[in-house]
């Protein structure tokens, strides 16, 4: 069967072009990578600080005075998830929704809450799973898992949306306050390298020490146990070396909202670090694979070309043959 050659230049053709378009959007992610991670770790060393200093301030003894330290029985679990807004960014979409789903399949090993003594609160019940997404792919998830979906923020993409994460994250304390959630978790992509991206599940309220030490632990801080002593006949708070005034009470409840909020904007930074960095690698390997094509269709339409003038040859040579 003879190969039409017009039909392999075409292809060529809208080969070439695609290269062309996956190569931009390779070098626009990168630039945006650049921007990103930049952001994420610039702000990492603050996150940690804030963390290592959440964890020594939920080690207060009387933890009901403070909502964001209060551990009740789980009845409504809310995952803040957070996606892209768009595609053609390789796995890191279904990475973190395989993980989320997986965690929500098994909710009420996600519902427990586990003590500073090993104990663990059960949860009461039934427990009902919200989401609030961020990112329009976290949208599809919570309709496709058939999870209800309390709001969806498609405008948020990383350091210059402080102020719409800070809100969120307001939010969000208010409603846990309020008893509408009993625990509040957040779905995200940890950036580790432009090639590695790990998704994680953290819980953000109420506020854990032992789950901040796993936090910690994983950006490589000691998770020595942080031990809360209040002086007695003063108003100084000292907690684990730190010595804070005037008095517990006015610390927590102005402080903890205000870590739990910069844990949060780092999730966000977080995951836009690697989204950029899946999309750049996932362009260049589309253009890696447009150039494989290209070669390999060059060398189809040379091999039909080839054929094609052999053919004319013999018909040339035949004729000539036969007026012999």
């Amino acid at each position: 069967m003879a190969v039409n050659t017009k039909a392999i230049k075409n292809r060529i053709k809208s080969v070439t072009n695609t290269k062309k378009i996956t190569k931009a959007m390779e070098l626009v992610s990168a630039a945006k990578m650049r921007k990103s991670v930049e952001s994420a770790l610039n702000t990492r060393t603050y996150a940690t600080m804030a963390r290592d200093l959440m964890a020594h301030l939920s080690g207060v003894e009387d933890k009901t005075k403070y909502g964001l330290l209060a551990t009740r029985p789980v009845k409504n679990i809310l995952m803040i998830l957070i996606s892209s807004n768009r595609g053609l960014c390789g796995s890191f979409n279904s990475n973190i929704a395989r993980k989320a789903v997986f965690a929500l399949q098994n909710k009420n090993e996600l519902s427990k809450h586990i003590l500073d003594s090993n104990k663990e609160v059960a949860p009461a019940g039934e427990v009902k799973v919200n989401i609030l997404g961020i990112g329009k792919r976290s949208a599809s998830l919570a309709k496709r898992e058939g999870y209800e979906l309390v709001g969806v923020y498609n405008d948020i993409e990383g350091s210059k949306d402080y102020e719409k994460v800070i809100s969120i994250s307001r939010n969000v304390i208010k409603d846990f306050e309020a008893g509408n959630y009993d625990k509040v978790v957040v779905a995200y992509t940890d950036y580790k390298t432009s090639l590695t991206q790990e998704p994680r599940i953290r819980q953000l309220l109420p506020i854990s020490p032992r789950d901040l030490d796993e936090m910690l632990g994983n950006l490589g801080k000691n998770k020595n146990s942080a031990v809360v002593k209040i002086k007695d006949g003063t108003n100084k708070f000292d907690a684990g070396g730190y010595l804070f005034e005037p008095s517990e009470e006015s610390i927590l409840k102005n402080i903890l909202p205000k870590l739990v909020e910069v844990q949060l904007y780092q999730s966000v930074l977080e995951s836009s670090a690697s989204e950029h960095s899946a999309r750049m690698m996932a362009m260049r390997n589309a253009s890696d694979a447009a150039r494989d094509m290209i070669n390999e269709l060059n060398l189809t339409f040379n091999k039909a070309r080839q054929a094609s003038i052999t053919q004319e040859i013999a018909e040339i040579a035949g004729g000539a043959a036969a007026l012999e």
